[in-house]
């Protein structure tokens, strides 16, 4: 019992201390807000909170122009045509087909049996369009992971029928990784054997081997708490990261590995000092650096940098990195929030404040 009670000590300790802990050495000290002292977002040009996009990591015009026509006039066609246009080989694809399979869920959540009737429309009136079959299957698979518990009856029976629907989608659409990049959130839920993941990891290897969103959905597979372990998952990170061609994103993908193992309550000093983070994080980086500026998942790397520069007290680097994708939140690690902008918000907070108690000001922004 007395142990028991120790620990308990120690967590309350931890939870108190911590916040003081992160701004060790930076200098940053806590004032009431609104006090002349205080360091003020806006004042770098920054989007207020309230009006943060957290439906994307970072801008795609097209794609949110599309979606308001659909929602207003409930017809599919636009987004058929959007994604017929849209080029098997690269990320947007994925992107594109995640986010209108997210819009007719939230739509459904928000107006149960109603709700997304445009999906169902597309999917009757063209059951050979092959954005639709691949937004159906990301949509099924979306419904299981938000409306179901894992393991569950229902669970596994909409992902079965996700499996099904990502079959047609790939009949209909030779060459496009992104029916077989959706099966991958499949066959985690459904528990696929190693062998049969590493079948359907060779079908997106063969038509995408530099795709990050592929690789980040297979990190989920390998990662500790579903059915692989830190070490398999590192494995996988890293050999992508090696094998990585020149102006690729995928060197990034060790930090990806460390975020979705860490510990949830952190008491050993000098975490993000460690050999394996700050190794993941200058591979960020230098991936960060090397990556064309329109590439669409340079927003997803970016975001992940906050939060652990941020935590690495690294307060200009951080706030180098709000400086290109402040606006949107749609991303990693803000959307494991109930609320994504106000998560974002915190550290843009402190990685400002940091940055100036360090000597800088709006005058010194990096662009």
């Amino acid at each position: 019992m007395e142990i028991l009670w120790f620990l308990i000590a120690l967590c309350m300790l931890a939870a108190v201390v911590g916040p003081f802990a992160l701004r060790r050495r930076g200098g940053i000290r806590q004032v009431a807000p609104g006090s002349p002292d205080a360091a003020d977002p806006d004042a770098y040009g920054f989007v207020r909170q309230e009006e943060l996009d957290i439906r994307l990591p970072g801008p795609d015009q097209d794609l949110l122009d599309v979606l308001e026509v659909v929602q207003r006039s409930q017809d599919w066609r636009a987004a058929s045509q959007l994604l017929a246009g849209t080029p098997k080989e690269g990320e947007v694809r994925w992107q594109r087909v995640q986010a209108f399979a997210g819009a007719a869920s939230l739509e459904l959540a928000g107006r149960p049996g109603a709700g997304g009737s445009w999906l169902r429309s597309w999917r009757a009136e063209a059951p050979k369009d092959a954005g639709g079959a691949a937004v159906h299957a990301e949509f099924l698979v979306q419904q299981a992971w938000r409306s179901s518990t894992a393991a569950a009856d229902d669970f596994r029976i909409i992902l079965e029928e996700a499996r099904t629907v990502c079959g047609e989608a790939a009949l209909l659409a030779p060459g496009d990784p992104v029916p077989y990049i959706v099966e991958l959130a499949a066959a985690r839920g459904l528990g696929y054997s190693h062998e049969e993941f590493d079948l359907l990891w060779a079908k997106i290897i063969d038509r995408a081997p530099a795709h990050l969103g592929a690789h980040l959905a297979a990190l989920h597979f390998w990662c500790e708490k579903w059915h692989g372990s830190l070490k398999e998952a590192e494995r996988f990170a890293t050999t992508a990261a090696a094998r990585a061609p020149r102006g690729s994103l995928l060197a990034a993908l060790p930090l990806f590995a460390v975020y979705e193992h860490l510990p949830e309550v952190n008491l050993v000093r000098g975490f993000y000092e460690s050999l394996t983070v700050r190794n993941a994080v200058e591979g960020a980086l230098f991936a960060v650096h090397a990556a064309r500026a329109d590439d669409p998942m340079l927003a997803h790397v970016r975001h992940l940098l906050v939060m652990f520069l941020v935590r690495m007290e690294r307060w200009s680097e951080a706030v180098h990195q709000l400086v290109h994708i402040d606006g949107h939140v749609g991303a990693l690690p803000w959307t494991q929030s109930s609320d994504p902008a106000a998560e974002y918000a915190v550290y843009r907070a402190l990685a400002v404040a940091g940055y100036e108690a360090n000597g800088g000001n709006p005058a010194t922004l990096p662009h």
